[in-house]
């Protein structure tokens, strides 16, 4: 759960760091941006989840480490991580 946009890019770059297992400095924040998304999924479902088709507002993260770029998904009630390796992920 994240409060705030704040709360959200915090944990998903402590999220990101444990997955690629490096220091959280070494992942930067790209982009921070307002969405709505199609469903209370927030587009990202995980492997047989149902979920709300209603738009839902958040935020769409954009974190790089190690040259690439990770997306993670938030909303005040939840944070994912989408498409990671090919599966999406509910933090």
């Amino acid at each position: 759960m994240a409060d705030s946009k704040r709360e959200a890019v915090g944990r998903a770059r402590k999220d990101l760091a444990e997955r690629l297992g490096v220091a959280e400095g070494e992942v930067e924040e790209s982009s921070v941006e307002e969405a709505d998304f199609p469903n209370t999924a927030l587009g990202a479902p995980l492997r047989g989840e149902m979920s709300g088709m209603m738009i839902t507002p958040g935020w769409r993260i954009r974190l790089a480490a190690r040259g690439k770029t990770y997306e993670y998904r938030a909303d005040r009630g939840q944070i994912r991580l989408y498409d990671f390796k090919g599966k999406n992920y509910k933090i």
